[in-house]
């Protein structure tokens, strides 16, 4: 009789258990992509952060490599990594949401609208790339931070963000137009040559192998986005150096660099060759982490 009662009274407490275990690794399920995505930009900025602050400067004097460097030289060590917060919370917070909102949106416009499947994947991609750009206040300090015209104004984040404040909200998202289009086109190519790009390369039969596809495929497409969306960045970061003043609209403010640079457009890309193989590897290092994670997680 009390062999009876007990084996009666454990289906329960198993069946409870499996209840209390199944959300939390459907939440998890749910939400791979946006970790994986947020790993992925971490790791790339850590590794990637000195040769984005040589680049920094190439576009906004037009100067070359070697100069760049000994600027970056006589800054000293203790500046090198000065400015790494905002990109660290932009680039972790915005390619979290570029990975997972395009995977949630995809699946949603796939179930509830009727369009071929290359469409319904390219709007969710320009979205994505919407809804990062909400975080260009991040990209506008970083860029204030990266200036040395503006070292002796303030010498942390907090402080950039009080230092624009006094200027009203709009101050912290000059540079936003640039930031739309780049972000939205550059989504759709990534997300759109990913697949086919990697289905080209040789057959990966291993783990390692699978990385090295993965960093290939994402190394190649970055560079060739860095490439094809330079000159976007070169006016981005000239309105986004400015303080206070007058909002300068992209043509006008594209048409004053052109004219800075001699009307050359070997001028205009001056720093495109380090940014094409900063991409190669900040991307590689992106697409195989993220990846890696997702088969992990």
């Amino acid at each position: 009789m009390m062999d009876s009662e007990a084996h009666e009274k454990r289906p329960p407490i198993l069946t409870s258990s499996k209840q209390d275990i199944s959300p939390h690794i459907t939440n998890v399920g749910e939400m791979k992509h946006y970790l994986c995505g947020c790993c992925a930009a971490f790791n790339n900025v850590a590794i990637t952060f000195p040769i984005q602050k040589i680049l920094f400067r190439q576009q906004l004097y037009g100067i070359k490599t070697r100069d760049a460097v000994l600027q970056l030289r006589r800054d000293g060590f203790r500046n090198l990594y000065r400015g790494i917060l905002p990109p660290l919370m932009q680039k972790t917070t915005t390619l979290a949401l570029m990975f997972g909102l395009y995977e949630d949106l995809s699946s949603l416009l796939q179930k509830h609208v009727s369009a071929p499947e290359f469409a319904t994947r390219g709007v969710a991609a320009v979205l994505a790339g919407t809804t990062e750009a909400i975080f260009t206040p991040l990209e506008r300090v970083q860029t204030l931070l990266q200036d040395h015209k503006h070292h002796d104004k303030f010498t942390n984040t907090y402080q950039a963000f009080r230092a624009l404040k006094c200027h009203g909200i709009g101050e912290y998202y000059r540079g936003l137009v640039p930031i739309l289009f780049r972000n939205g086109f550059s989504n759709v190519l990534f997300f759109g040559l990913r697949g086919p790009i990697k289905e080209h390369l040789p057959t990966a039969t291993t783990h390692s192998a699978h990385l090295v596809n993965d960093f290939i495929c994402g190394g190649l497409l970055g560079a060739m986005l860095g490439f094809l969306f330079f000159p976007v960045n070169v006016v981005k970061t000239r309105i986004q150096s400015q303080i206070g003043g007058e909002f300068q609209s992209f043509p006008k403010v594209f048409k004053t660099i052109w004219l800075e640079r001699d009307r050359k457009l070997t001028n205009l890309f001056r720093g495109a060759h380090l940014n094409y193989h900063r991409s190669l590897i900040s991307w590689g290092i992106i697409n195989a982490t993220y990846e890696f994670l997702l088969k992990v997680i």
